[in-house]
């Protein structure tokens, strides 16, 4: 049967009385089923290096980092987006970290300090801060935490 509709095109209709027949997928624990994820399920989970992101030494200094906290903004230098990079090899940790600003009042004293507690880290033996300017600190590079803080949300 053929009709026009609203917009002037025809379509056409035709009636069935039952679908077509479709074959039935095997059943379950058959021969041609296949486990995708057996193979995956049957591995060891990998294990991260320690010095690795995401392995031991290296989250035990960001959340060291996490405790030490701007003096002129009460939100910690991680989450302000003070810190650019955190490198560990066997060991030895090296921070790459700015200042709001190149004036800032405690320039001569904050990478003491971050050095300090990135060496109270068990696993740390060394560390090296440096303090870069470029690119330059904007308040862009806040975590939404830090944003959040300080009502910027």
């Amino acid at each position: 049967m053929s009709d026009l509709n609203e917009t002037g095109r025809s379509f056409t209709s035709v009636e069935v009385d039952e679908a077509p027949i479709v074959a039935k997928a095997p059943p379950v624990g058959s021969a041609h089923q296949r486990d995708y994820l057996e193979g995956f399920l049957n591995q060891p989970p990998a294990t991260i290096p320690a010095d690795a992101p995401g392995g031991e030494v290296h989250d035990a200094v960001i959340e060291a980092l996490r405790g030490i906290f701007d003096p002129e903004i009460p939100v910690n230098i991680y989450d302000l987006g003070l810190i650019y990079g955190v490198e560990v090899d066997e060991g030895h940790v090296t921070v790459s970290m700015t200042l709001t600003t190149p004036h800032c009042p405690v320039a001569e004293t904050m990478p003491g300090e971050v050095e300090m507690r990135v060496m109270t880290v068990p696993g740390v033996a060394t560390a090296d801060v440096n303090l870069v300017w470029d690119p330059a600190w904007d308040p862009g590079k806040m975590s939404d935490e830090a944003k959040l803080e300080l009502g910027m949300l």
